[in-house]
């Protein structure tokens, strides 16, 4: 436990510092208003994502290796990406019904979505950098700890998923998706399943902006009535549910 919380504190500091560099350099250079700019968010959000994952992998606290796509697990993979397809709806669905929340970085996850490069932070580098840092660290030394109670464990680390956003918008959904990410990982012993699901998940509500931008559009406003988004809900669940069983059946650690 020890050690899963001091890595969360540590990808917390590194946040914060890579963060406080960069708006330091763009004050330097450009003063307030190259500051405000959301280039630099973006530049600050590529700084972090790439430090953590070089200290994690520099300190052994996670490890890389290709030994799971060369097993060939292209089964898993395609399930995976038809379950983050599904999931969508319901977890918008399910969001709706909890009471709102505060969003603290609503303004500037917009402003870095609608900018050339947005996609390349928030779809690609940050899915590879927390897949890193919360399953392939945090939850890998979690399960060492106490490998009989997996599913406590895989709780602890969705919890600490959604604590580190430090936005309680994103919280409910962070936890959740914690806990199918940890199950992945813990099945397959493996970021790759996680960050495909990541990839997708993060690809689909950075489309689902750039078309509807308002941030408070809901999903009747979107598919008409609630009567079609009760229909969507359970057509996506037909999505979801068989490739949650089918990921149960092939996924496996490789040997």
């Amino acid at each position: 436990m020890k050690k899963a919380l001091s890595y969360s504190l540590i990808f917390m500091g590194i946040q914060l510092l890579a963060s406080a560099l960069v708006m330091g350099i763009a004050r330097l250079l450009g003063g307030d208003e190259l500051m405000h700019s959301p280039y630099v968010s973006i530049m600050g959000m590529i700084v972090f994502s790439l430090t953590s994952m070089a200290v994690f992998l520099h300190f052994g606290w996670a490890t890389a290796s290709a030994s799971y796509l060369q097993s060939r697990p292209w089964s898993v993979l395609c399930w995976t990406v038809l379950a983050a397809i599904g999931v969508v709806v319901p977890s918008m669905a399910l969001q709706e019904q909890l009471p709102a929340l505060p969003n603290l970085v609503e303004k500037e996850l917009m402003e870095i979505m609608s900018q050339r490069g947005g996609y390349f932070v928030i779809c690609l580098l940050t899915p590879l950098a927390e897949e890193l840092v919360f399953r392939g660290a945090i939850l890998r030394a979690l399960l060492a700890w106490k490998p009989a109670n997996h599913w406590a464990m895989i709780a602890v680390s969705a919890l600490l998923f959604a604590l580190v956003h430090m936005n309680p918008a994103q919280m409910p959904h962070a936890f959740l998706m914690g806990l199918l990410l940890g199950w992945m990982y813990y099945r397959t012993g493996s970021i790759v399943p996680g960050v495909a699901f990541h990839w997708i998940n993060n690809t689909i509500a950075f489309l689902l902006t750039r078309i509807y931008p308002d941030p408070n559009i809901r999903l009747v406003d979107i598919l008409g009535t609630q009567r079609n988004v009760g229909a969507a809900v359970i057509f996506s669940l037909f999505i979801l549910l068989p490739s949650l069983y089918q990921l149960w059946l092939l996924m496996k650690k490789e040997k």
